[in-house]
Parts: C-alpha cells; structure tokens; sequence
C-alpha cells in the first residue's frame, strides 16, 4: 500500500463548548475563522474559558489528516515541531498510539495551543498560538525524510512560512510523491492568495478547499470554482458541507452527497474527508467512491466533539466502507 507523509502545525487543540455566541465577539474572533494569536492572548481566551467543558486532543490540520489515514491501515508519518513539554510528550504519544511514526523537532519554546470554541450549530472558531510548531523551518529538512512516500500532505496554514513551505514541496517533488494540499482556511486564503496562485500551479497535484475557502481563491461559487481548481491542478475537490462535495479531474466531474449526521461539532470534518478520499485513491478506487469514503469519515466525526473518533465508531465507519 502507498505510504502518505504529512507536514503541519504540530498543535494540541483544546475545545470548549458555548451556548452563547457573544463570547465570540467578547473575544474579538470572528466565528468560523482560525486567528493566529500571541501567548499572552492563547491565556486570556483559555482564562475566560476556564470554566466551560472542555476537552484535549492532538490536533492540526494535518495531523488530523495523517490520523484519519493511519486508522484506516495507511502507513503514515507526520513532520513537526513541538515544545520539551508535558503538552509536546501528548502530542508525540498520541502520535505513536495511532501508529504513525512522528519527526518531530524539539525546542525550548511550549507547544502550540489551538482554543477551539464550538458553538451550538457545530461551527468552530479557533485562537492558535503556534508557540513551538512555528520553528518548524527549511533547515530541518532533507531528502531522506521524503525517501519511500507516494503523496504529500500538507496544510495551507505553512503559508505563513514561505520558506518553509517551497522547501518542502521542492523535496516531495524531488522524491516524485504526489503533493495534496488543503487550503485550511478562509481567512489565510485571502491573506496569502499569490503565493497560493503559484504553488497550486507549479506543485499542487491535488487540492481540497470548503466553500469559503474556494470562493476565497477563484471568487466564485463551488461549481465554477471547482473547474477552475481543477485547471491548476490534477484534482480538486471542493467540499460545500451538507451539500457534500464536488470533484474534478480534467473534464469529469462528479458530485458526492454527504452522509446524514448530527452536527455537535464541526472540528476535523475536511482533514478526515480528506484522510478518507486520499484512502480512496490509494485503494485504486474511483473518484466518487474516494468522495464517499471522504463523506463517512466527515459524517462521523462531527458527530464527536474534536477530531477524533473511538475504536467501536471507527468498526463501525471500516464496514461501512466494505459495502460502498
């Protein structure tokens, strides 16, 4: 089976549950949006917090991806950059249990935080303080980290260090594994939309965005944006939430309905989409089985608060894959 390599934020997400959207405007966070913020905020957002229900996972774009593939019995490993903390010591044993092999660099510095704050409609707003996971640099990559890994995956937030970024791609490139990205959010779209512009082009074999995210890119609706995607790029997929997703490789194109779920929590739902369609494609399935594959995984996991699902639920998503 191929072997996927993911690299991102290496972050432990802690999520709260709100019945009352004005903290968010108390907090000065835009709903649905991921905000980048300093230490001193990440406290502020976890004080006022503090007393709410709360849970903790490893967590990240990427990760949540790499997570999603290794349950499924892909071989996997993630790159990252954590802290020599209790919090960076979670993250790599969460990774170790999912059987993914973690590359993770250490410094002095705490691991990043994301405050996630769900709200009753399931939508998740998250504060992000990169701490130690923006260390991650060009110098600690090399070819031999790359060697015998068939896809790429990486999370559009490393946008933010460009560096970064267009070293990693130069190496997957080098090694010949096809490079995925997801577009990760609305808010980073239209702040990095040129760098996007080039690395689509001159990279991105495949492309996921959700519906604001397309729109951010190609100021357009998801079924013009999807075609327009999919010029740059071998293969974009769009998702549009309930609607499920659109899918385009050249000229085909088809149309994936979601699963019917109950939404309590919107958090992992297109990094496990993605986990599932890139499955998928490993498995040598067609485009609109990996889409259905993609919407299982999406389907089930907002119906759990954070990015993870449990042993009996992930039974339950393998047999149900065995009868698409």
């Amino acid at each position: 089976m191929a072997k996927v390599l993911g690299i991102g934020n290496a972050l432990v997400d802690i999520l709260t549950l709100v019945e009352d959207e004005s903290l968010l405007e108390t907090l000065k966070l835009p709903k649905g949006s991921m905000q980048l913020v300093d230490g001193s905020t990440a406290i502020h957002v976890s004080s006022t917090t503090q007393n709410l229900n709360k849970s903790k996972a490893s967590g990240g774009s990427a990760a949540n991806t790499i997570h999603g593939l290794a349950r499924l019995g892909v071989e996997t490993a993630f790159i990252g950059h954590v802290g020599i903390d209790e919090t960076g010591d979670f993250f790599r044993q969460d990774m170790e249990k999912a059987t993914i092999k973690p590359v993770l660099f250490t410094s002095s510095t705490p691991t990043g935080i994301a405050n996630g704050i769900i709200t009753k409609d399931g939508e998740r707003t998250f504060a992000t303080y990169l701490g130690a996971a923006i260390e991650l640099s060009a110098e600690h990559l090399d070819d031999s980290l790359f060697h015998g890994y068939d896809y790429f995956y990486i999370e559009g937030y490393l946008v933010q260090n460009e560096k970064l970024l267009i070293r990693s791609l130069d190496l997957a490139k080098k090694s010949g594994a096809k490079i995925v990205l997801d577009l990760a959010s609305y808010n980073i779209v239209e702040a990095n939309r040129e760098l996007l512009e080039t690395i689509l082009t001159n990279y991105v074999d495949i492309v996921f965005a959700n519906e604001e995210e397309a729109k951010a890119f190609t100021k357009s609706e998801p079924e013009e944006a999807v075609k327009l995607l999919a010029e740059r790029c071998e293969l974009a997929v769009v998702k549009i939430g309930a609607k499920g997703s659109l899918i385009r490789k050249g000229n085909y194109e088809v149309k994936v309905d979601a699963i019917s779920a109950t939404v309590f929590d919107t958090t992992g739902a297109g990094d496990l989409f993605a986990a599932g369609f890139l499955y998928g494609l490993i498995e040598g399935y067609d485009l609109e089985k990996a889409g259905m594959i993609g919407s299982v995984l999406a389907g089930n996991v907002v119906e759990v608060i954070g990015p993870k699902m449990d042993v009996d639920r992930w039974n339950n998503i393998q047999q149900k894959i065995a009868t698409l």
